[in-house]
């Protein structure tokens, strides 16, 4: 299909992939490091490598004075009494006039005790049933025989980060000549003398942001623009099409590749996602991909730069085989969400007061592996996808026996697979009501078939642009740089020339979660016009689980790469979609506190509902990817761990 990298032309794009690459590879092979930052490092071994007692032994010594509390309760209840005391004390020390610590470590103090004691909390070991206090008291009176579960390293780590934090040794600032009270240097000076001795504070900032945007280049590069016209090339000549059906998106429906063949003959792949392609072809789930999304897709695996497209639509194994294993049972197991609670008439999904959600179509051009809705979609351009007429038009009469629902989504599967007769039938009954001030349509062919976005296509959405009276927005999910190409950007600068505004949701996964990943990928859109609207962290989807990534990663990104990025292209907000109940915006301390950490390293974090202060509505009690086993994956992949070393910190 596309050139091997060596044959590139030889700027920075070409010459990285093969580095990359090799970085990935040799992961195993990193120098171990022994200082404060790098418990972590041992995640370059095999989980069989690592020395537990060497963890164990760290643990103890990051807190030496918990440790001999721990150790000399006689018996449960008085280790919490002997740790609610210390951390009491610890309080009221970081506030003591003659306390050294530079005020934003007080900061991290402060805040570490808050969680300690959150989690010693008699109540939140009732609601999880575990008691992390129960297994640190036993692990320090050398008693493990006695715990009812096996404790990781994971947990570990948790506790070694959090008993550093509340002595204030969490060492985030060490790299700084400043660590303590002292005032950095250009806040000494004054005029043209204080802006020159920011300016290397600065440089070395932008320049830290630019060394990253480059290891992920996007589809807009002319290199990447060659090969993807090389592979466009082939894939036409294995399907026997022309230059004419490429831009015809009906002559991409009809060839959506949905078996094993084409996809193993126009890409390579590892052996066990060849496996898993046959699998899921073989159980009859959901795959299919688009000829043009395959054509963004590097002919050899060892490019590199493709992970995150090829994550989307190539499933792993274990998906496949939780997926198989629970066709019969996927529509209660798999509905993470709550849907089946939320929808008061059949097409329409409701959790907020104004907004309501319409999926008249239930399929799409291609089938994303970790999809809200995988429970519900059977096949990709499933023939009995579309609603019948009776089920859309009750749905939309349901609209008028509610009235404050003025924003409407149309989304699905994905509507815009729809025929345009049948996207014009429901815009016209949906214009038609005055309540509705707004109309979203929820689609990912900008991404997936940006060719799907005509002259007619376009003329026909923005008919029913009428603003102040009415506005249509077009939500899409692109996911990585690499996927904005100049297709996806000719076709949303077709939409934005008629006034309509292109949003973007993204889905925080590990495929795009390394330093400033994320951050390009919005420098990236709003390039082409995309406006970044929401970033959602991925929630607890056992099929999906690989994919995942903490919540205290999605805080870590917010608060170090998205930061140094301009307001206009760090517009979207992270939030967790609370099931049954709604999104939480992430970064509201108001919203989410951490309340437990399991044995295996997980931490458990008790969302409160968006109507909080508004209507007393119950928690949600959420158990996250365990922060370790994220980095064990980073470092699979060729990340400095290190980088990374603040995110313990993150509540």
């Amino acid at each position: 299909m596309a050139s091997s990298p060596k044959k590139s032309s030889g700027n920075d794009t070409g010459k990285a992939l093969k580095s990359d690459h090799m970085k990935a590879r040799k992961w195993l092979s990193t120098k171990v490091v022994e200082d404060v930052f790098t418990d972590e490092i041992a995640l370059f071994k095999p989980r069989f490598q690592v020395d537990y007692q060497v963890y164990l032994k760290r643990l103890w010594e990051s807190n030496p004075e918990i440790h001999s509390l721990l150790k000399n309760a006689a018996d449960l209840e008085s280790a919490r009494d002997a740790m609610y005391s210390y951390l009491e004390k610890a309080e009221r020390q970081v506030f003591a006039v003659d306390n050294d610590l530079h005020i934003l470590e007080k900061a991290t103090v402060r805040e570490a005790i808050r969680v300690f004691k959150s989690i010693i909390g008699p109540v939140n070991e009732f609601r999880t049933g575990v008691s992390a206090l129960d297994v640190l008291w036993k692990l320090a009176r050398g008693e493990r025989d006695g715990l009812k579960s096996e404790v990781s390293v994971g947990f570990l780590l948790e506790f070694t980060h959090l008993f550093r934090a509340v002595i204030g040794k969490s060492n985030i600032y060490i790299e700084d000549t400043e660590i303590k009270k002292g005032i950095p240097d250009f806040l000494r000076k004054k005029g043209r003398e204080a802006a020159t001795a920011r300016m290397e504070i600065l440089d070395d900032l932008g320049s830290t942001v630019h060394k990253y945007f480059k290891k992920y280049p996007s589809g807009l590069e002319g290199e990447v623009v060659e090969w993807r016209r090389e592979n466009r090339m082939r894939i036409l000549r294995h399907m026997d099409g022309s230059e004419e059906d490429w831009e015809n998106y009906v002559w991409h429906l009809k060839n959506v590749i949905r078996e094993p063949g084409p996809l193993l003959d126009l890409i390579e792949l590892s052996p066990e996602r060849k496996k898993a392609v046959r699998k899921a072809v073989e159980n009859r789930l959901a795959f299919g991909i688009t000829p043009y999304y395959l054509s963004l897709m590097d002919s050899r695996l060892s490019v590199a730069y493709d992970h995150a497209i090829r994550a989307q639509v190539i499933p792993p194994e274990d998906y496949v085989d939780i997926m198989s294993e629970h066709k019969a049972d996927r529509d209660s197991l798999f509905d993470f969400m709550g849907e089946h609670d939320t929808s008061p008439v059949d097409l329409v999904t409701r959790r907020y007061p104004i907004i309501a959600i319409m999926k008249p179509f239930n399929t799409c051009a291609q089938i994303c592996v970790y999809c809200q809705r995988n429970w519900e979609i059977d096949t990709v351009l499933d023939p009995h996808a579309m609603a019948s007429r009776e089920n859309i038009d009750r749905a939309l009469a349901w609209l008028d026996e509610h009235k404050c629902i003025g924003d409407v989504l149309i989304t699905g599967g994905d509507p815009m697979v729809m025929k345009n007769s049948q996207l014009e039938r429901i815009l016209d009954i949906l214009a038609a009501k005055p309540q509705v001030y707004r109309i979203r349509i929820g689609t990912r062919t900008p991404v997936v078939l940006p060719m799907r976005w005509t002259d007619e296509t376009v003329a026909l959405v923005a008919r029913y642009h009428e603003p102040p009276r009415r506005e249509i927005a077009v939500v899409t999910h692109f996911e990585h740089s690499y996927e904005i190409t100049p297709e996806a950007m000719d076709a949303v600068q077709k939409i934005r020339k008629t006034g309509i505004s292109v949003y973007n949701q993204e889905v925080f996964t590990v495929e795009n979660s390394r330093r400033f990943e994320t951050a390009k990928l919005r420098r990236d859109l709003k390039s082409i016009g995309v406006d970044p609207y929401y970033t959602f962290n991925m929630k607890g989807k056992e099929e999906t689980r690989r994919y995942m990534v903490p919540i205290a990663r999605i805080l870590q990104e917010r608060k170090e790469e998205a930061r140094l990025l301009p307001g206009l292209d760090r517009t979207d907000e992270p939030v967790f979609n609370v099931p049954r109940l709604g999104k939480n915006h992430l970064r509201s301390w108001q919203d989410h506190r951490l309340v437990m950490i399991l044995p295996d390293g997980s931490r458990v974090y008790e969302f409160h509902p968006w109507e909080k202060n508004i209507a007393p509505i119950p928690p949600y009690n959420y158990v996250d990817v365990p922060i370790y086993d994220y980095l064990e994956e980073l470092a699979a992949r060729g990340e400095n761990i290190r980088d990374y070393r603040t995110i313990w910190y993150y509540y």
